[in-house]
Formats: C-alpha cells, sequence, structure tokens
C-alpha cells in the first residue's frame, strides 16, 4: 500500500468513527483490498488492518456495544437537563418531601441486538464505543 492510500483509509475511518458507525478490521481490510483492486495490486494480508491500526498513533481497537437510535438521541445534554429540571419542578410544585421518592429499576431484552465486535475507534475516546441501531427492535422487560 502506498502512503496515499493508507492516508485515505485513515480519513475513512475517522469518518465512519465520527458518524457513529465504528468500522471492524475485517472493514478496514475491505478498504485496503478495494483500493489494491483497483491498481489490480496484490490483496493486503490476514492481519494487515491489526498493523495498520498499530502504525497508526491516533487509533486502536476496542470492543463495541450497540445502543438504541432512540436512546442515542437521548443522550444530548440539554434534553437531560431539560428533564432534571421538570423533575426539580415537579417536586417544588407538590412539595414532595426526599424519602417519599423511590427508585425503580426494570431490565430489558433489545430483540436483534448488534453483538459486541472488535472496532477500531479513535485512541483519544474513552469508553466503549456504541454503534446507533435501527429504532424499529422490540423490546422484551422482565419483571
Amino acid at each position: 500500500m502506498t502512503d496515499l492510500e493508507e492516508t485515505v483509509i485513515l480519513e475513512r475511518v475517522i469518518d465512519l468513527i465520527d458518524r457513529g458507525f465504528p468500522p471492524r478490521l475485517d472493514d478496514v481490510r475491505d478498504m485496503a483490498d478495494c483500493l489494491l483492486d483497483e491498481r489490480d495490486a496484490t490483496r493486503v494480508g490476514p492481519r494487515w488492518a491489526e498493523n495498520f491500526v498499530r502504525r497508526q498513533p491516533q487509533l486502536k481497537t476496542r470492543f463495541r456495544r450497540g445502543i438504541d437510535y432512540q436512546r442515542a438521541l437521548a443522550e444530548d445534554p440539554a434534553i437531560v437537563q431539560a428533564w432534571f429540571a421538570l423533575v426539580r419542578n415537579t417536586i417544588a410544585k407538590y412539595e414532595i418531601h426526599d424519602d417519599d421518592i423511590y427508585n425503580f429499576d426494570d431490565t430489558g431484552f433489545l430483540m436483534g441486538m448488534l453483538s459486541h465486535a472488535k472496532v477500531v475507534t479513535t485512541s483519544d475516546r474513552r469508553g466503549r464505543p456504541r454503534t446507533k441501531q435501527p429504532s424499529n427492535r422490540e423490546w422484551v422487560s422482565v419483571i
């Protein structure tokens, strides 16, 4: 691979990460093979993508987890702050005492959820990368 081809792959990988779709190592290898096929060159080896990520200081691999599209939208700090303001106002309006506030958690499973997979992400990213899933999935609650 030429330096220019590797730069093109790096830019594409970062673009995918920024859009919320971190590529798997197989995807990175497919990008390289696609570029090499254009000039009838030999395809990259099976460990090329791992070595490519190691050579790029701004990239690393991590395990991703899927997140429902609607939940991803709800992570907007403005929406979260507005929700807590509504809770504070409701507590004040109805003079609810702290000892009358309870927390109930439920557990749910997303049917057809994306599996955990090793993906490429930026090295400055903290935590596990998340891939947005279509919002037309079915949730099953457990009580």
